[in-house]
């Protein structure tokens, strides 16, 4: 029981890892297990989802359900860029090809503040999603 423990802590070590290299993206479960099989690691399914849910609840990682047809992604939280805690990040999604485009923008901010301010009504980050078709498929 003692060597199973640690299998999963080198695991998650692992997952952790390959993460933090993706900063700033969005990753699938598809994405984390396509990542250990190129890299010659067993690691299941289930184990993915299991580790990511635990590191969604301690605050580690982002999970973003875009629209019903999607999987779910996560991202992982960077807290060196985001001290705060209070990380927004809005999505573009094409319509056309379902690139996912992070939107970081001042301006994007400030339409959010006014939406807050002037119709008092709170925009919720991890889940503003604006569809519309990327640079590549127009």
């Amino acid at each position: 029981m003692n060597t199973k423990s640690k299998y999963n802590t080198k695991q998650r070590a692992e997952l952790m890892a390959y993460l933090m290299s993706m900063s700033g993206e969005h990753v699938t479960v598809n994405d984390v297990c396509r990542h250990f099989e190129e890299k010659g690691r067993s690691i299941g399914v289930t184990t993915v989802y299991r580790q990511l849910d635990k590191m969604v609840e301690e605050g580690l990682v982002n999970k973003y359900n875009l629209d019903s047809s999607s999987s779910a992604c996560y991202e992982f939280i960077d807290t060196e860029h985001h001290m705060d805690g209070n990380h927004s990040c809005y999505h573009c999604k094409c319509e056309k090809c379902g690139k996912l485009i992070h939107l970081h923008c001042g301006e994007i901010e400030e339409l959010i503040k006014h939406i807050e301010m002037d119709h008092d009504f709170m925009i919720n980050p991890k889940r503003t999603v604006f569809y519309g078709i990327c640079k590549e498929c127009k």
